[in-house]
């Protein structure tokens, strides 16, 4: 299936958390939408493989998405070398999407930010015929090249190039978060609590979507950030 836009996520639950309002803007003027996830978060101190499967599975129900696959990519130890480009390669010629949202440029996590290489360098290899790939039904696939590379933020701050006004998708958004019920908003359960799973951080990533919203005017936003500048036809197509 062709997808307008696809999220590269280095776990389970990092494009949910990060640009699911964008994705569900962009669905509902009819775009196509998927994500595609390089681990299985295996390494997560709450969890396992399965039930993050299980929540990845929830979670894309509510986001309405139109396809999702996880590459199984070693978490924690995923590297930007052929072996682990070859399987993103063959993803995005497999979806051909116009756009594609990656892992933060650095984060707390050091799995988002050698994501973000690895995702970018993909995108452009995936545009070289010379580098041969097989689909699902074993045939060659054509060389595809997005058209448009951006990164989504995660944990840290970084300022952002754009923001999406998410204010009317911010309660779905939310919804397909907390489908992910062994990361989040789980303390007092008596398992090991982690840095993601008090109150607290529910009230940080409003915190965030408020803040950026703010920057723009609106209640809720998404930032985002570019590896080349945005063109545009027209000066009054900027807000």
């Amino acid at each position: 299936m062709k997808l307008d836009i696809l999220a590269l996520a280095a776990h389970p639950d990092d494009a949910e958390m990060s640009c699911a309002g964008a994705m569900l803007a962009a669905a509902a003027n009819g775009k196509k939408i998927g994500i595609v996830d390089l681990t299985r978060g295996e390494l997560g101190t709450r969890g396992t493989p399965a039930t993050r499967a299980e929540e990845a599975a929830a979670a894309s129900q509510i986001l309405g998405l139109h396809a999702r696959e996880n590459l199984g990519l070693p978490d924690g130890f995923f590297q930007n070398v052929r072996e682990h480009q070859l399987p993103i390669i063959a993803a995005i010629r497999r979806y051909q999407p116009e756009v594609v949202l990656l892992n933060a440029i650095h984060d707390r996590h050091p799995d988002h930010g050698r994501g973000s290489q690895l995702e970018s360098e993909a995108c452009f290899l995936s545009g070289l015929k010379m580098i041969e790939t097989l689909g699902p039904d074993g045939q060659p696939q054509a060389a595809w090249r997005p058209k448009h590379v951006y990164h989504y933020i995660q944990d840290r701050q970084i300022k952002p190039d754009f923001i999406v006004d998410i204010s009317a998708h911010w309660a779905k958004k939310r919804e397909a978060i907390a489908a992910f019920k062994s990361q989040f908003n789980v303390a007092g359960e008596g398992e090991e609590q982690t840095y993601i799973s008090s109150p607290v951080f529910w009230q940080f990533l409003e915190a965030r979507a408020r803040e950026m919203g703010h920057i723009i005017g609106v209640e809720f936003g998404e930032g985002f950030t570019v590896e080349r500048p945005i063109g545009v036809q027209d000066l009054t197509e900027l807000q």
